[in-house]
C-alpha cells in the first residue's frame, strides 16, 4: 500500500502543527507550506518544510512538482486590519491553489473556513445561512468558499469546506484568548477582558484534527460546507473563572474591554451535517480539553514564552 501524501498549507501554524503531527503518526508523507519557518515549539522531525507565499501565483509551480493525495488549506492571516494582506492570503491564495492543483488528481482539497463567514446571522448557524460578514478577514474567507464551491460545480474539484469554531489547545499562540488567559494566571498578572457574558463555541484541537481526517477522501462531503464545533457554547466569564481557580493566580479586570456594538452575544453551530455526512462529533469536553491545555502550558510556558 502506497504511503499517503498530504500537503498542509499553513503547516507551521497551531492547527497545522497538530495535523502534521497526527499525519506523521499515521506514517504519511507530510509537506508543510508557510511563509515563515516553524517556531521552535512547533517544529517536527521528518516533515518537509517549504517556504512559499501562496498569494503570489508564480510561487506555486514549485509545489506541484510532487503528487499529493490531499491538500489541506489552513493558510492565511487572522487579520482584521490589514485589508490587502487578508484579501490576498485568504482569497487570492485559494484561487492560486485551485489553479495549481485542479488537474493534479487530488483525492481531496480541504478548505478550513470560519464561523466568521456567517457574519451577523443568528445562532445556531446552519450551513445554508446567507452570512453578510463585515470584516475583511471573514469577507475574504466567504469569497474563497464561494469560489471553491463554483469550482466544484464547474470542474468537479474535490473540495470540502470545514467551518471551524473556536479551536484551542496546546501550543496555540499567545495572541489568542485562552493562551493569553492561561499565561496571565500562571504569571499571576492582570488580565483585562470584557464582562465575559458572551457565549462562544470552543473546540479542542484534537477534535478539529479528527474532523479533517474524516473528511479526507470522503465522497459524501465533497462539495459541501460542514460546521465543526462542540455545539455547546460557554460563557467567557465561566472560562476565565475556571482557569483562574484551576491555576490559582491572575487578576481578572472584567469590563475593561468594551464589546463591539454589533458583537453577537452567542455564537454556536448547527452540527447535523458533521454527524450525518462525516459521522463526526466532538469527544473531548471543555473541562477535559482546558485541563490538558493548562497542563501543557505549565510545562512549556517558561521554555517558549
Amino acid at each position: 500500500m502506497k504511503k499517503k501524501k498530504i500537503l498542509i498549507i499553513g503547516g507551521t501554524g497551531f492547527i497545522g502543527y497538530h495535523l502534521a503531527a497526527k499525519c506523521k503518526k499515521l506514517k504519511w508523507s507530510v509537506t508543510s507550506v508557510s511563509k515563515n519557518k516553524p517556531l521552535k515549539k512547533r517544529k517536527l522531525k521528518n516533515i518537509k518544510y517549504k517556504i512559499c507565499d501562496i498569494s503570489v501565483k508564480r510561487n506555486l509551480s514549485k509545489l506541484t512538482k510532487n503528487k499529493y493525495n490531499y491538500v489541506v488549506n489552513l493558510g492565511g492571516y487572522i487579520d482584521h486590519i490589514n485589508k490587502k494582506r487578508a484579501y490576498r492570503g485568504h482569497y487570492l491564495g485559494v484561487k492560486n491553489l485551485f489553479n495549481a492543483f485542479k488537474n493534479k488528481g487530488l483525492e481531496s482539497f480541504i478548505q478550513i473556513g470560519s464561523s466568521a463567514e456567517y457574519g451577523t446571522a443568528k445562532s445556531p448557524h446552519y450551513e445554508n445561512a446567507k452570512g453578510k460578514p463585515k470584516l475583511i478577514y471573514s469577507r475574504s474567507k466567504l469569497l474563497a468558499t464561494q469560489f471553491l464551491l463554483r469550482s466544484y460545480k464547474k470542474y468537479n474539484f474535490p473540495v470540502t469546506i470545514l467551518r471551524f469554531y473556536q479551536v484551542y489547545g496546546p501550543r496555540q499562540s499567545f495572541d489568542r484568548f485562552i493562551p493569553m488567559l492561561i499565561k496571565a494566571c500562571i504569571k499571576n498578572i492582570k488580565f483585562p477582558s470584557s464582562h465575559g457574558k458572551q457565549k462562544r463555541d470552543f473546540l479542542y484541537v484534537d477534535d478539529a484534527i479528527s474532523a479533517i481526517l474524516k473528511s479526507l477522501n470522503n465522497p459524501k462531503c465533497i462539495g459541501k460546507i460542514i460546521n465543526v464545533g462542540s455545539g455547546k457554547p460557554i460563557a467567557l466569564l465561566k472560562i476565565m473563572k475556571y482557569v483562574q481557580k484551576k491555576i490559582g493566580g491572575g487578576e481578572l479586570l472584567l469590563g475593561k474591554i468594551k464589546l463591539r456594538k454589533d458583537e453577537p452575544m452567542i455564537i454556536f453551530p448547527y452540527l447535523k451535517n458533521a454527524k450525518k455526512i462525516l459521522n463526526w462529533k466532538s469527544k473531548i469536553s471543555f473541562n477535559s480539553g482546558i485541563n490538558r491545555t493548562i497542563k501543557e502550558y505549565k510545562k512549556q510556558i517558561s521554555k517558549f514564552s
